[in-house]
């Protein structure tokens, strides 16, 4: 059987830093030659620089983005307590643009111009004229499934709305409509694409999960609406990757593909719609270390 390896990186907004660490230590360290790199709202925004080895530029943009750099409108107020972080709701923010005839509380049209500068022309084309395949998760809310976008089937213009698409985790950031159908952040439907890569052809997969293995943390109660949305969203969102990693694993297990699964040793953060560069650049350190320890164990 001719190998074939994958490299799948799951959905987890900023601490998608620490999923850059652990792939440049898979890429420069092991020197794994992946044949499919897939990706999941922050996972969609790594993918093409993993596969054309732009590294360094990848890792400028996650420690260095802000949430500025994000949100055209920005929904949240975030306060910083020392090394906390304190989220509340910007009303004035989301009145706005819901009198704008907006259907979410904020919008994220500053991320696809960050996109555009990061995903380059260039960039689009060696990877497109490659023999590696770039694959994105979507949401279709319309027809209510997920899709998943080959680098090799879209034009430049068409996959950055994409890599957009995957990451904007709705009812925060922006719903689009592409092709007549409204789509978001691909983590609705799938949070981490080892299925995907499986059907795919892959004989050796490496995904990196960016929660803890085991719920290291009990929520709060709510104070708030706000607080119940993004508890009922996190709920959801957990219980979608569970049931990826199970039925991925047990897939695995079927077809005989080689499966490692890296998740975060410890929980990063529980606001991962706050970009702080400082702390993602920790991060990717981290993910550096972890996937270091992880094949010194093996």
């Amino acid at each position: 059987m001719n190998t074939k390896k994958a490299l799948v990186i799951s959905g987890g907004g900023s601490k998608g830093a620490f999923a850059g660490g652990v792939a440049q230590y898979l890429l420069e360290e092991e020197k794994q030659a992946y044949a499919l790199f897939l990706g999941t709202s922050t996972g969609s925004l790594l993918v093409s620089h993993l596969a054309a080895q732009q590294i360094p530029a990848i890792h400028k943009a996650f420690t260095s983005v802000t949430q500025e750099a994000i949100f055209s409108n920005n929904p949240f107020i975030v306060k910083r307590s020392g090394r906390l972080s304190k989220i509340k709701i910007n009303h004035l923010n989301v009145v706005k643009n819901f009198l704008r005839g907006k259907k979410t509380f904020g919008e994220s049209r500053r991320l696809r111009e960050l996109i555009a500068t990061y995903v380059t022309p260039e960039i689009f084309e060696e990877v497109r004229n490659s023999a590696k395949d770039v694959v994105i998760s979507v949401a279709n809310f319309t027809l209510n499934t997920t899709e998943y976008k080959s680098i090799r089937s879209c034009t430049y213009e068409d996959f950055l709305d994409w890599i957009w698409i995957s990451c904007n985790y709705v009812p925060f950031m922006s719903l689009v409509i592409k092709n007549r159908y409204e789509y978001a952040d691909g983590g609705f439907g799938c949070i981490i694409a080892i299925e995907e890569a499986i059907r795919r052809g892959a004989t050796h997969i490496d995904a990196i999960m960016l929660n803890t293995e085991v719920q290291q943390l009990n929520r709060m109660r709510s104070r708030n609406a706000f607080d119940v949305l993004l508890s009922t969203l996190d709920f959801m969102g957990d219980r979608i990757t569970d049931d990826n990693i199970k039925v991925g694993e047990l897939l695995a297990k079927e077809r005989g593909v080689k499966l490692r699964l890296y998740f975060t040793p410890r929980v990063l953060t529980t606001h991962s719609l706050v970009f702080d560069r400082h702390e993602m650049h920790q991060w990717w350190q981290e993910g550096w270390d972890y996937a270091q320890l992880h094949a010194q164990s093996r």
